[in-house]
């Protein structure tokens, strides 16, 4: 069968539905990736079709406005009007791009915001679909919404309305550019007030997560066409490390990663000389991601060392801890390796990652506005240090790396498209 995967978003969120393609392919599906076109070659690079799809999340990140709606989430109103002037644009056209890309396939499978254009162009090609999420979006009261997480009263009937009242606010802000994007490049008909999330309920269609049942437990409201299948990680065992990153590894104990991914502070400089006053008062070395305003190697301490990119299955089993934004494939590639885990969130479900890694007791999460040197450098002594915490960390990655969550997902889809394959076909009287 052919299969078209919709992915949106930051290069972490796109490359575990890079590595869930590539388990299809294994499997004997042909499978084409619409995604943004800053990731053509990544995705070519594996051998997978590729489509564009609109927008560029940089493009968003990257400017003190986008960044000011993104982290908005605490006010409706704030974030509404934000989410009208910035994603209005790119729902319109993504409806368009998404509908070229998947003609001609026989399965969508629709991700993360991608579900909303992407049920939508399904009906449209009369072609079944497959949801496929990192992150948790059905409702429950065993956890708040990983969207707008609760961090004050943790009760089922209240983590329950976070996830209804949460989902219903941000369906009501795409319904009418879906419905506009529908009528014009679809030429089909508005969506129901309730919206695609709830139809697809109503006709028990598959849905798998990629994150792990010992990170997150299955929830027991969840109905049984919901699957938790593990983490889908995408490994690069090929990797050759630079020799001078080699030698800084070499040439003392393991250091302490920070790195925040395609985040973007509002104060680059100020990010900076909070964490190497905190790397400093800990007595720890440290391993420094690009991204902190120009910041050169000729301005760091000999204990500080900066890098362009490296694989986390390579680099994260070689720290001491892990600081980062709280992303949910580096909140899983941090859990997988074994070290504990500092999360200081930017925003979206970033508050809810950090709130999953202190209850797991692997780590801490430090809200940015309460971020000092001071309480870095105890959260970075607390991870080096508690040994009961780091034991615990160990034994979660190890559970992590025993499952295989991109097989799992791939064994649920391809029998669910074959399954209904053969329904579908008529017997002749």
């Amino acid at each position: 069968m052919h299969l078209t995967v919709f992915a949106v978003g930051s290069r972490g969120d796109v490359q575990p539905f890079v590595a869930l393609a590539l388990g299809l392919k294994r499997a004997g599906h042909d499978v084409r990736l619409a995604t943004h076109q800053i990731f053509e070659t990544f995705v070519t690079g594996y051998g997978l079709e590729f489509a564009p799809l609109e927008g560029n999340p940089q493009a968003v990140v990257g400017t003190p406005e986008g960044r000011a709606w993104l982290e908005s989430q605490r006010n409706p109103f704030q974030f509404a009007s934000g989410f009208r002037r910035f994603m209005g644009p790119i729902i319109r056209r993504a409806m368009h791009d998404a509908y070229e890309a998947a003609r001609g396939t026989d399965a969508v499978i629709v991700t993360g915001s991608a579900f909303y254009f992407g049920t939508s162009v399904a009906e449209k090609l009369g072609v079944p679909y497959i949801q496929a999420y990192v992150q948790p979006v059905h409702p429950t009261g065993e956890f708040s919404s990983a969207l707008f997480p609760v961090t004050t009263i943790d009760q089922w009937a209240v983590n329950y309305l976070t996830h209804y009242v949460g989902g219903m606010m941000i369906w009501q802000l795409m319904r009418p550019l879906v419905n506009d994007a529908r009528r014009e490049f679809l030429h089909i008909g508005p969506t129901s007030v309730t919206g695609p999330f709830v139809e697809s309920l109503r006709k028990r269609l598959p849905v798998v997560y990629g994150f792990s049942p010992a990170v997150i437990p299955r929830p027991r409201n969840w109905p049984d066409f919901v699957h938790v299948t593990g983490h889908w990680f995408l490994d690069y065992p090929e990797y050759e490390p630079p020799a001078d990153l080699m030698a800084f590894l070499e040439a003392g104990p393991p250091p302490v990663y920070v790195g925040f991914g395609s985040m973007a502070s509002t104060d680059p400089e100020r990010m900076t000389e909070i964490v190497l006053s905190a790397i400093k008062r800990s007595g720890q070395r440290a391993i420094f991601l690009t991204g902190w305003g120009g910041l050169s190697q000729s301005d760091l301490p000999d204990d500080v060392f900066k890098i362009e990119s490296a694989p986390h299955d390579w680099l994260f089993p070689r720290m001491a801890a892990i600081v980062h934004h709280g992303g949910a494939g580096t909140t899983a590639a941090s859990l997988r390796s074994g070290k504990p885990t500092i999360v200081l969130p930017f925003f979206g479900d970033q508050p809810f990652w950090g709130q999953r890694v202190e209850k797991l007791g692997v780590g801490r999460q430090i809200e940015r506005k309460k971020l000092t040197a001071e309480t870095l450098a105890q959260a970075i002594a607390m991870a080096t240090g508690d040994i009961t915490l780091r034991e615990r960390a160990a034994a979660l990655g190890e559970r992590i790396r025993a499952e295989d969550g991109v097989g799992v997902a791939t064994r649920i889809i391809d029998n669910y498209l074959r399954e209904r394959a053969r329904s579908s076909v008529s017997v002749p009287a």
